[in-house]
């Protein structure tokens, strides 16, 4: 008896026991219970023939609940019935109008409504995919974007016709068809879609469009800025669409949730983990044009929002925005996203009450990324065996100042040390390839690592500095390279400098990031030189930036000095600038500012300086 009562007081004790050697242990077993049964769900999707995609998912839901909400936007409810219907009638008039066949490319240019995602099911009801551009991109970066996907139609929307008649003859020069969606149009060269749409049967469509589609077919490419200064044209297969969306069914989310997307549709955190999640799930979600912190909580209140998105900038937003006595009276559960300061996310739980931040790491064309399935704060994911088995990986030394992995004399990568900041790469295998860059095979060469470990292995180049601490945290350190981020996009530094040369007072330009006390990432700063016998022409400078970059590319920071320092190999050195950053009380060189209100670049000044540290200056 002494002995039953015993080992039933051990059991009893037992879970306590696990809870303080192993605290994070429910945890991990939860995700790696969720990720293989996902796992086996996608290995029978690519089994089915014909192949089984998100489309078909979005159909089964449309099939089941008709009636069901799919998406709320600015007042109005759709159901899945209507938008099924509705792109019914998207595909018949392109492939009627612009005779769309099966494997074409086609760009889409629109923000965020729900004529963006009604034409995206359109096209891949026809078996086309679909470019999605960013509405910021203009004249050079917008042309640029059909040579990479080879894209013969654009459809825009109204609000970005400006940017499309800029580029317009060049766009019919390349034998480009453009589509608005708009009733009528009185440019010659842009055919009005509309109309078209709405003529069109509802009937739905045959499957032999998608007959041919695979697992490794192209369903997307999503635009990304990198070291050559043009977006480059991320591959998004068939195989990565699933992947992504799976991220709110390992995060907990359920088909009874509701999703608040604020972040733009041409991202992959808008596109794939928010709408292409609620469709895995089965799920509504609630679209907003732009993100709004005076809104927000409204809204979310409005249709009982459950599951929200953010990146860094938006939940510091929310954080700075006047304090209400209701804050914490909503429904959300779930915050999924990227780029949260430690700061910021201790303040938002303490303010909006208990909710599941789910912090991620990755990249839209990488083959790994974490997720901080814990309640952890400050980290972005965690190291767990079935993670590590099916997509493996590993930071290796990077030196900084060259730029390039630390090699041993057999010249092979050295694995960084357990709490050592080190870059990420993760192994190109058949389970977590790496699809590349269309049109652009230099650019696909240079994310390749190869003789990482052994002679000829490969890997995925991230481009990330990371840390994995000794209870197996992952934490982003830092990004390495010519990309800085600010606004939530990536900025492309060789885009900048080129545009600052256009000026005619400036020889030439180094631009980089800088860390502002307060805000996410880094925002833009660019050190120059003059042309001889010429002065900073602050109104010039300010005229080519506005005028040819979008706004969260635009160096707010100008530094002017009589030479650039160079590497032994002619590179432009970052580093040292980059420490210096823009105290005009330690710098001696002249140095100016991006004033929008007068329109111009200014000098900067001890007061603006310090107007800026103390966030009295909107950046």
């Amino acid at each position: 008896m002494y002995i039953w009562c015993s080992l039933l007081a051990g059991l009893a004790l037992l879970p306590i026991l696990l809870k303080s050697l192993f605290p994070y242990l429910r945890d991990d077993c939860c995700y790696m219970w969720r990720s293989l049964k996902l796992g086996a769900r996608l290995t029978l999707y690519k089994r089915r023939k014909p192949f089984y995609s998100i489309l078909d998912r979005f159909l089964e839901t449309a099939k089941k609940h008709p009636t069901k909400t799919f998406l709320h936007f600015e007042g109005n409810a759709y159901s899945y019935s209507e938008v099924d219907r509705r792109s019914n009638q998207v595909a018949r008039a392109l492939q009627n109008h612009a005779g769309l066949q099966a494997g074409a490319a086609v760009a889409l240019l629109m923000g965020n409504e729900p004529g963006y995602v009604v034409t995206w099911l359109g096209l891949a009801k026809l078996g086309c995919s679909a470019a999605l551009l960013n509405t910021n991109i203009r004249a050079k970066a917008l042309l640029h974007c059909f040579s990479c996907c080879g894209a013969k139609v654009l459809i825009a929307s109204t609000e970005v016709k400006d940017a499309v008649e800029e580029v317009l003859p060049a766009l019919i020069e390349k034998g480009i068809s453009v589509y608005l969606l708009a009733d009528t149009c009185s440019t010659e060269g842009i055919v009005p879609l509309a109309q078209k749409i709405s003529q069109a049967s509802e009937q739905p469509l045959s499957r032999d469009h998608r007959a041919n589609l695979t697992v490794k077919s192209t369903a997307l490419y999503i635009y990304t800025s990198g070291t050559t200064g043009l977006p480059k044209a991320a591959i998004v297969t068939q195989e990565r669409v699933w992947a992504a969306s799976f991220i709110m069914a390992v995060s907990g989310v359920s088909s009874d949730d509701v999703m608040y997307i604020n972040l733009p549709l041409y991202h992959s955190a808008g596109f794939l983990v928010g709408m292409c999640g609620s469709i895995e799930r089965g799920m509504t979600f609630v679209l907003r044009r732009k993100f709004s912190a005076s809104q927000f909580w409204e809204d979310c209140r409005r249709h009982d929002v459950t599951v929200m998105q953010y990146i860094g900038e938006t939940m510091r937003y929310l954080c700075n925005a006047p304090r209400q006595g209701n804050e914490k009276d909503h429904r959300v559960k779930f915050a999924i996203g990227n780029g949260l300061r430690t700061d910021v996310w201790t303040d938002f739980l303490k303010r909006f009450g208990d909710i599941k931040v789910r912090e991620l790491y990755g990249a839209t064309e990488g083959n790994i990324g974490f997720i901080n399935y814990t309640s952890k704060i400050g980290v972005v994911g965690r190291v767990n065996l079935v993670h590590r088995r099916f997509f493996p990986y590993l930071l290796i030394k990077f030196d900084i100042e060259k730029e390039e992995a630390v090699r041993n004399a057999e010249g092979l990568c050295i694995p960084a040390a357990k709490g050592e900041t080190g870059l990420l790469v993760g192994a190109i295998t058949k389970i977590s390839p790496f699809n590349g860059y269309a049109g652009n095979q230099q650019q696909t060469d240079k994310k390749r690592l190869s003789n990482v470990l052994k002679q000829g292995d490969l890997y995925f180049n991230s481009g990330d500095l990371l840390r994995i601490d000794h209870q197996g945290f992952v934490y982003f350190q830092d990004r390495v390279g010519d990309t800085f981020r600010w606004k939530g996009e990536n900025v492309a530094t060789a885009e900048v400098g080129d545009i600052l040369t256009t000026s005619h007072c400036i020889y030439e330009a180094n631009a980089y990031g800088v860390k502002v006390e307060g805000h996410e990432g880094r925002i833009g700063m660019a050190a120059v030189t003059l042309k001889e016998g010429e002065e900073f022409d602050c109104s010039d400078v300010y005229k080519q930036v506005v005028n040819y970059l979008p706004s969260y590319a635009r160096p707010c920071f100008i530094r002017v000095q009589g030479s650039l320092e160079l590497t032994g190999t002619f590179k432009m050195k970052k580093v040292k600038l980059v420490e210096e950053g823009f105290d005009p009380s330690l710098i001696s060189d002249p140095m100016y500012f991006l004033d929008p209100q007068r329109k111009t670049y200014v000098p900067l000044t001890e007061n603006i300086y310090a107007s800026i540290s103390a966030g009295a200056v909107k950046l």
